[in-house]
């Protein structure tokens, strides 16, 4: 198509293969010109059509490609990007978005002043669980929520060989590995909170970086708890939601990340519908009626996200994540830490967030 946008992508490792890689080339309106692979040629097993180059200034050589994609290690993403937008190329970061929210803002800057888009991928957005629940509340079918939990649990007992993310390095660890969904679902559903309160420990002898995480943000009238860890073998709620009317419970997690995990291509028919058997459970007076039962959970589509990247650069609409919102999470971040590290909550001002 004449139209396409040329795409290159940073990385063809476990984030690049499986969450970026498969939507770029499910999406009419996108080419997937070239992959920056330093040793290897994996990407062109898959689409043999790529140009598979060394290098992220090899890549930007090429004045055909708009967008790049970049899914490296997180200590990568500020000096990445920089020469990205540099480039004058659109970009997309892998969250988190940086390792402080200070790279964050001068990201934004050059982005803003290069007359660039920039943007970061917040995939679990469009978690089908996390749409339903979107519109749960927006509904206000549990009526005033006053409490709201969020867990993404695992259990892996070692550590994973070569794994960065459990690496002693700036912008390790599950909390900048899982933070970043909790955290930016909990500000899609609430806005920014007023105060924030983090436990962040090392529960797993071999480790080397934090492996646990229990967040805290205050929103007033509701709080929003978040919890993450690496030794919970027996998985408990995903979704816990309290409202006035009634109460939400989630088990499970969404299937797009286990099917691309498995190789399946979003254009498979029957994509990101959860079988009846995950369905979560509302308990809640709506309308005057007593309602106790299943909710039919909507289809996850993290597809929505390059449809929506596209219209942004051809039609200019709106990022589908905005980088502000994207370095507020990082600021939250940076202030779980601050409240674990003082064992206090620590109290949000205006200069905090954006």
């Amino acid at each position: 198509m004449s139209n396409q946008i040329n795409v290159g992508l940073v990385a063809f490792g476990m984030s690049g293969k499986s969450f970026h890689a498969p939507f770029i080339h499910a999406n009419p309106n996108l080419h997937l010109k070239t992959v920056v692979e330093r040793h290897n040629e994996k990407s062109k097993q898959k689409y043999p059509h790529v140009t598979v180059v060394r290098s992220l200034d090899e890549l930007l050589t090429d004045d055909s490609i708009q967008l790049v994609v970049i899914t490296t290690p997180n200590h990568l993403h500020y000096n990445m990007a920089e020469k990205c937008i540099q480039a004058g190329k659109h970009v997309v970061i892998e969250k988190p978005f940086s390792v402080t929210s200070t790279d964050a803002d001068a990201i934004i800057d050059m982005a803003r002043k290069n007359n660039v888009l920039l943007t970061v991928y917040q995939n679990r957005r469009w978690d089908g669980d996390f749409q339903t629940i979107r519109e749960i509340l927006d509904k206000e079918m549990l009526g005033q929520v006053v409490e709201y939990e969020a867990h993404f649990d695992r259990y892996r007992t070692y550590i994973k060989p070569d794994s960065y993310k459990e690496e002693r390095q700036p912008g390790s660890g599950i909390l900048y590995d899982l933070g970043p969904h909790l955290i930016d679902q909990a500000q899609q559903l609430f806005g920014k909170p007023n105060s924030v309160t983090a436990d962040l420990r090392k529960q797993r002898p071999v480790t080397k970086v934090t492996d646990y995480f229990e967040i805290q943000l205050e929103y007033g009238d509701k709080k929003a708890i978040l919890k993450a860890g690496m030794i919970v073998r027996e998985k408990g709620p995903h979704f816990i939601i309290h409202g006035v009317d009634g109460s939400f419970v989630k088990y499970g997690m969404d299937p797009q990340e286990e099917k691309l995990l498995k190789g399946e291509s979003p254009l498979s028919e029957g994509w990101g519908i959860e079988p009846r058997t995950e369905w979560g459970t509302m308990n809640a007076d709506v309308n005057g009626l007593h309602f106790h039962g299943k909710i039919e959970t909507k289809p996850g589509a993290y597809g929505i996200f390059y449809a929506e990247l596209y219209n942004a650069i051809a039609e200019d609409g709106e990022v589908p994540v905005t980088p502000e919102n994207a370095r507020n999470t990082i600021r939250i971040i940076e202030l779980a830490q601050q409240s674990s590290d003082e064992n206090q909550t620590i109290n949000i001002t205006s200069d905090d967030l954006i």
